[in-house]
């Protein structure tokens, strides 16, 4: 798993050395090493520029169409939304798209 995030060289890194880009590809590489048919992702790229925004984002969207998963993704970033197949929007609470 580590492998198909690029980070088969940082296996034996503590998270504390990891970038933030880094951290959330492992995680991304934790997530899938079950094979799940369904994967929760929480503002996968909150705290990350853009450049490695765009890469994490990538690499989510075709980890999960080579798993077969379905992506369950939660966002304020209405250009990762847009990637998106279905969009539902909620404003205080309430679903309103």
């Amino acid at each position: 798993a580590l492998d198909k995030v690029g980070l088969s060289e940082r296996g034996n890194h503590l998270p504390s050395q990891l970038s933030g880009g880094e951290q959330q590809r492992v995680a991304l590489a934790r997530a899938i090493v079950i094979g799940p048919s369904l994967l929760f992702a929480d503002e996968p790229t909150g705290n990350l520029d853009h450049g490695t925004r765009d890469q994490v984002c990538d690499l989510l969207f075709s980890l999960c169409n080579e798993i077969g998963c379905t992506l369950v993704l939660v966002t304020h970033d209405s250009d990762l939304a847009s990637r998106c197949d279905r969009i539902f929007r909620l404003d205080g609470g309430r679903l309103v798209s």
